[in-house]
Protein backbone atom coordinates (compact mmCIF):
# COMPACT_ATOMS: atom_id res chain seq x y z
CA UNK A 1 0.00 0.00 0.00
CA UNK A 2 1.23 3.92 -0.58
CA UNK A 3 0.62 6.15 1.78
CA UNK A 4 0.76 9.75 1.68
CA UNK A 5 1.38 12.35 4.41
CA UNK A 6 0.74 15.88 4.45
CA UNK A 7 1.11 18.18 6.90
CA UNK A 8 0.84 21.68 7.33
CA UNK A 9 1.79 23.98 10.84
CA UNK A 10 -1.71 26.10 11.43
CA UNK A 11 -5.18 25.87 10.12
CA UNK A 12 -4.73 29.44 8.27
CA UNK A 13 -2.27 27.13 5.69
CA UNK A 14 -3.35 25.06 2.66
CA UNK A 15 -2.51 21.29 2.28
CA UNK A 16 -3.49 21.50 -1.90
CA UNK A 17 0.02 21.76 -3.22
CA UNK A 18 1.02 18.78 -1.19
CA UNK A 19 -2.24 16.98 -2.11
CA UNK A 20 -1.53 17.53 -5.50
CA UNK A 21 1.54 15.85 -5.30
CA UNK A 22 0.73 12.86 -3.46
CA UNK A 23 -2.07 12.52 -5.93
CA UNK A 24 0.35 12.26 -8.95
CA UNK A 25 2.02 10.04 -6.92
CA UNK A 26 -1.24 7.45 -6.99
CA UNK A 27 -1.27 6.82 -3.51
CA UNK A 28 -3.58 4.57 -2.07
CA UNK A 29 -4.58 6.78 0.83
CA UNK A 30 -3.60 10.13 1.70
CA UNK A 31 -3.82 11.33 5.30
CA UNK A 32 -3.59 15.32 6.21
CA UNK A 33 -2.43 17.06 9.77
CA UNK A 34 -2.82 20.64 10.35
CA UNK A 35 -0.14 20.58 13.57
CA UNK A 36 3.13 22.04 14.35
CA UNK A 37 5.54 19.68 13.18
CA UNK A 38 7.66 20.17 16.45
CA UNK A 39 5.30 18.18 18.53
CA UNK A 40 6.07 14.68 18.89
CA UNK A 41 2.82 13.44 19.71
CA UNK A 42 0.53 14.35 16.22
CA UNK A 43 -2.51 12.00 15.79
CA UNK A 44 -2.36 11.51 12.48
CA UNK A 45 1.36 10.91 12.13
CA UNK A 46 0.38 8.27 15.30
CA UNK A 47 -2.32 6.95 12.99
CA UNK A 48 -0.29 6.53 9.84
CA UNK A 49 2.47 4.64 12.07
CA UNK A 50 -0.32 2.24 13.25
CA UNK A 51 -1.83 1.81 9.66
CA UNK A 52 1.91 1.08 7.83
CA UNK A 53 3.19 -2.86 7.21
CA UNK A 54 5.94 -4.31 5.85
CA UNK A 55 6.48 -3.41 2.52
CA UNK A 56 4.17 -0.68 2.06
CA UNK A 57 5.46 2.94 1.00
CA UNK A 58 5.37 5.99 2.72
CA UNK A 59 5.33 9.13 0.40
CA UNK A 60 5.79 13.00 1.65
CA UNK A 61 6.14 16.12 -0.16
CA UNK A 62 9.04 16.68 1.86
CA UNK A 63 10.99 15.70 4.66
CA UNK A 64 10.22 18.70 7.11
CA UNK A 65 6.49 17.37 6.73
CA UNK A 66 7.52 14.77 9.14
CA UNK A 67 9.32 16.38 11.57
CA UNK A 68 11.44 19.67 12.44
CA UNK A 69 14.37 17.93 14.06
CA UNK A 70 17.21 15.84 12.47
CA UNK A 71 16.04 13.53 15.33
CA UNK A 72 12.89 12.72 15.03
CA UNK A 73 13.14 12.21 11.29
CA UNK A 74 15.51 10.01 12.07
CA UNK A 75 13.53 8.37 14.56
CA UNK A 76 11.07 8.16 12.44
CA UNK A 77 13.17 6.84 9.67
CA UNK A 78 14.67 4.32 12.16
CA UNK A 79 10.92 3.21 12.85
CA UNK A 80 9.53 2.47 8.88
CA UNK A 81 12.69 0.68 8.92
CA UNK A 82 12.00 -2.14 11.80
CA UNK A 83 8.75 -2.39 9.62
CA UNK A 84 10.60 -2.97 6.09
CA UNK A 85 8.06 0.34 5.13
CA UNK A 86 9.99 2.32 1.87
CA UNK A 87 10.18 6.30 2.37
CA UNK A 88 9.86 8.44 -0.16
CA UNK A 89 10.29 12.43 -0.17
CA UNK A 90 9.70 13.59 -3.52
CA UNK A 91 10.91 17.44 -2.87
CA UNK A 92 14.28 15.80 -1.85
CA UNK A 93 14.31 12.96 -4.04
CA UNK A 94 14.70 10.56 -1.50
CA UNK A 95 13.81 6.66 -1.96
CA UNK A 96 14.71 4.35 0.05
CA UNK A 97 14.23 1.73 -1.96
CA UNK A 98 17.54 2.92 -4.07
CA UNK A 99 21.13 2.47 -3.57
CA UNK A 100 21.47 6.01 -2.91
CA UNK A 101 18.21 6.43 -0.75
CA UNK A 102 19.90 3.83 1.80
CA UNK A 103 22.75 5.96 2.32
CA UNK A 104 21.44 9.05 2.51
CA UNK A 105 19.65 7.13 5.09
CA UNK A 106 22.50 5.53 6.54
CA UNK A 107 24.29 9.23 6.70
CA UNK A 108 21.29 10.50 8.33
CA UNK A 109 20.87 7.91 11.02
CA UNK A 110 25.05 8.23 11.60
CA UNK A 111 24.34 11.79 12.25
CA UNK A 112 21.47 11.02 14.75
CA UNK A 113 23.54 8.69 16.78
CA UNK A 114 26.73 11.03 16.71
CA UNK A 115 24.12 14.10 18.36
CA UNK A 116 22.86 11.32 20.66
CA UNK A 117 26.52 10.47 21.46
CA UNK A 118 27.58 13.83 21.76
CA UNK A 119 24.24 14.90 24.36
CA UNK A 120 25.59 11.79 26.66
CA UNK A 121 28.99 13.63 26.43
CA UNK A 122 27.57 16.45 27.44
CA UNK A 123 25.23 15.28 30.45
CA UNK A 124 28.24 13.09 31.69
CA UNK A 125 30.48 16.28 31.62
CA UNK A 126 27.82 18.20 33.43
CA UNK A 127 27.36 15.89 36.26
CA UNK A 128 30.77 15.34 36.75
CA UNK A 129 31.15 19.26 37.01
CA UNK A 130 28.39 19.44 39.20
CA UNK A 131 29.35 16.83 41.62
CA UNK A 132 33.17 18.42 41.44
CA UNK A 133 31.32 21.76 43.45
CA UNK A 134 29.24 19.57 45.77
CA UNK A 135 25.95 19.43 43.76
CA UNK A 136 24.20 15.82 43.08
CA UNK A 137 21.00 16.59 41.84
CA UNK A 138 17.70 14.65 42.33
CA UNK A 139 14.70 15.66 44.32
CA UNK A 140 15.54 17.73 47.48
CA UNK A 141 15.22 16.03 50.40
CA UNK A 142 11.79 16.83 52.46
CA UNK A 143 12.67 17.87 55.78
CA UNK A 144 12.15 15.74 59.11
CA UNK A 145 9.91 18.15 60.59
CA UNK A 146 7.30 17.44 58.17
CA UNK A 147 8.16 13.63 57.91
CA UNK A 148 8.28 13.05 61.44
CA UNK A 149 5.04 15.13 61.69
CA UNK A 150 3.01 12.45 59.18
CA UNK A 151 4.49 9.32 60.86
CA UNK A 152 2.77 10.34 64.06
CA UNK A 153 -0.19 11.57 62.43
CA UNK A 154 -0.33 7.80 60.64
CA UNK A 155 0.72 6.14 64.12
CA UNK A 156 -2.40 7.76 65.56
CA UNK A 157 -4.35 5.14 63.22
CA UNK A 158 -6.97 9.08 63.36
CA UNK A 159 -6.14 9.79 59.61
CA UNK A 160 -6.26 8.74 55.99
CA UNK A 161 -2.86 8.61 53.95
CA UNK A 162 -4.78 11.20 51.78
CA UNK A 163 -5.36 13.13 54.57
CA UNK A 164 -2.12 12.78 56.01
CA UNK A 165 -0.37 13.43 52.59
CA UNK A 166 -2.82 16.60 52.46
CA UNK A 167 -2.06 17.81 55.79
CA UNK A 168 1.98 17.11 56.18
CA UNK A 169 2.78 17.80 52.11
CA UNK A 170 5.08 15.04 51.95
CA UNK A 171 4.27 12.25 49.04
CA UNK A 172 2.67 9.65 49.70
CA UNK A 173 5.75 7.28 48.30
CA UNK A 174 8.12 9.62 51.08
CA UNK A 175 5.37 8.60 53.81
CA UNK A 176 5.22 4.91 52.57
CA UNK A 177 9.50 4.52 52.18
CA UNK A 178 9.87 6.27 55.62
CA UNK A 179 7.69 3.44 57.31
CA UNK A 180 9.25 0.64 55.72
CA UNK A 181 12.39 2.41 57.19
CA UNK A 182 10.86 1.86 60.42
CA UNK A 183 10.38 -1.25 60.02
CA UNK A 184 13.37 -2.87 59.00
Amino acid sequence: MILGYCRVSTDQQNLERQLDLLKRFNCDEILTEKMTGTKADRPVLNLLKEKIRKDDTVVVESLTRLGRSTKDLIELVEYFNSFDVNLISLKENLDSTTATGKAMIGMLSVMAQFERDLIVERTREGLKSARARGRFGGRPKRDDKSTNKALKLYDSKEYSLKEIVDMTGISQATLYRRIKERTL
